[in-house]
């Protein structure tokens, strides 16, 4: 019920009125029935614009610390978050993806839709990185459709490293249905998930007209804080060329 108070009541209408988001392709995201959300990760205002567009709820999982906050504002924090739809996932564990694997598991067992995002943190730069291929054992061990989703100009809003930005009318993008039933039963081939995640990150990709680099996020974060301290710059320069 928060939820629904939140997106039609008092968050949802006040984001329409102030930033008029643009969607295109939201008939591609079925009436009922489970389906994976995949979209790129600009900034951490996506999670409230792609869910505004799309008339049925969205889940994510969110990392633990916003549920277990102590005193007044943790609880507001815990309250806001888990009435969003948010699952709570322990992100510094060996086992975080397999927790988050389980979450989503949970969530699509139940119909819903669930949101992800493969490149699996915020670009710090704008620009597409390579998909973690958790997205394409969850597609396999569940048998449900990924819905490829492309938000753009959340990053203007507000950029990595600020809470707030420039205005702009985010535009949501979202492509048709992945059907990926032919790979059933190769959940275990890591071929095969490689193939699977490319495929869904070409049509993000094609969604968002993003450059694409063929690194992991964390990856390219960590060599840009060295390249900003003087060191490897090789492997940053090789980055941006």
């Amino acid at each position: 019920m928060f939820y629904w108070f939140l997106k039609f009541i008092a968050l949802g209408p006040l984001l329409k009125l102030i930033f008029r988001p643009r969607a295109e392709g939201v008939e591609n995201v079925p009436t009922e029935g489970p389906a994976i959300l995949a979209s790129n990760h600009l900034s951490y205002a996506d999670w409230l614009f792609m869910p505004l567009v799309i008339p049925r709820k969205v889940s994510f999982v969110a990392k633990a610390e916003y549920f277990t906050t102590p005193g007044i504002k943790g609880f507001f924090q815990k309250a806001f978050f888990s009435g969003t739809g948010n699952i709570p996932i322990d992100r510094s564990g060996a086992n975080a993806a397999a927790g988050a694997l389980l979450s989503a598991k949970r969530v699509l067992a139940e119909g819903e839709l669930f949101g992800i995002y493969p490149e699996g943190t915020r670009s710090h730069d704008g620009r597409l990185y390579r998909g973690k291929t958790g997205i394409a054992r969850l597609a396999l061990e569940t048998g449900v459709p990924v819905i490829p989703v492309a938000v753009v100009g959340t990053d203007i809003v507000a950029p990595p490293g600020k809470k707030f930005g420039r205005w702009t009318r985010p535009h949501v993008r979202v492509g048709k249905p992945l059907d990926f039933s032919r790979y059933a039963g190769m959940e275990n081939d890591r071929f095969i998930l490689r193939s699977i995640t490319d495929e869904i990150m070409y049509e993000i990709m094609r969604l968002s007209g993003q450059e694409y680099v063929d690194m992991y996020a964390t990856r390219a974060k960590e060599e840009s804080k060295k390249a900003d301290r003087g060191e490897g710059g090789d492997e940053h320069r090789k980055l941006a060329s």
